[in-house]
Parts: C-alpha cells; sequence; structure tokens
C-alpha cells in the first residue's frame, strides 16, 4: 500500500533541514522525501509501507519537536488513455519484379595456340 506522510519538523537551519531529509530517507519502504509548506517546515514522504509513528518518533529523537500532520494512501492512476481509432492502411499488392540477365558470349580465340 502506498502512502504520503507530511510530518511537521522544527528546522531551524539548512544542517537540520539535511539531517531531517536522512533520517526519513533511511526508514524502511521510503521511497521519495522532500520538503514542503511555505516555510519548508514539513517533509512531505512517500513509500510503500512505511511505519508513520516510528519515523516520527526518531525525528523526535534525533532532532527536537515533531509531529505527524497526514498519513493517506496514495491511489495509482489505472485509467488507460482513450484509444483513437485505428486508422485502416491500405497496401497494394506488390508488383512482380522481374530479373533481367544478359548472355555474354566468350571471346573469339586469339592467336596463341598454346592454350
Amino acid at each position: 500500500m502506498k502512502q504520503k506522510i507530511i510530518i511537521k519538523v522544527s528546522m531551524h537551519c539548512s544542517k537540520c533541514r539535511t539531517k531531517a531529509m536522512k533520517i526519513a530517507s533511511v526508514a524502511d519502504g521510503v521511497t521519495s522525501v522532500a520538503l514542503h509548506g511555505p516555510e519548508k517546515d514539513k517533509l512531505m514522504i512517500e513509500g510503500d509501507g512505511v511505519d508513520a509513528a516510528c519515523l516520527t518518533s526518531s525525528l523526535r529523537k534525533k532532532l527536537c519537536h515533531a509531529s505527524l500532520e497526514i498519513v493517506e494512501e496514495v491511489k495509482e492512476k489505472n485509467e488507460e488513455p482513450p484509444k483513437s481509432p485505428t486508422p485502416i492502411i491500405h497496401c497494394p499488392q506488390p508488383q512482380p519484379q522481374f530479373e533481367y540477365f544478359t548472355v555474354v558470349s566468350e571471346p573469339p580465340p586469339g592467336p596463341c595456340t598454346i592454350m
């Protein structure tokens, strides 16, 4: 089950953001991590079978404040694009190809009789 998780983390500098992204990226089942929100203080994590509570508690331990905001299932788009009608292509029958051969006779023997 693919899911999208948004965790609000208190990140004061770029070093804190980098550390939070590293912690989230090594969690089991995570496929992508991105900063989210106008102040870049939220982590948007996508993955398959990610334990959101465990991830939030590890962010709390290694940083300071982290709160779980949204956990939702990502539905895959299985819709096929509408098919356009297949054009009918009419190929004319191939014309028979003729092969032309010319017969070349050997030149008349020369005055040498040894050969």
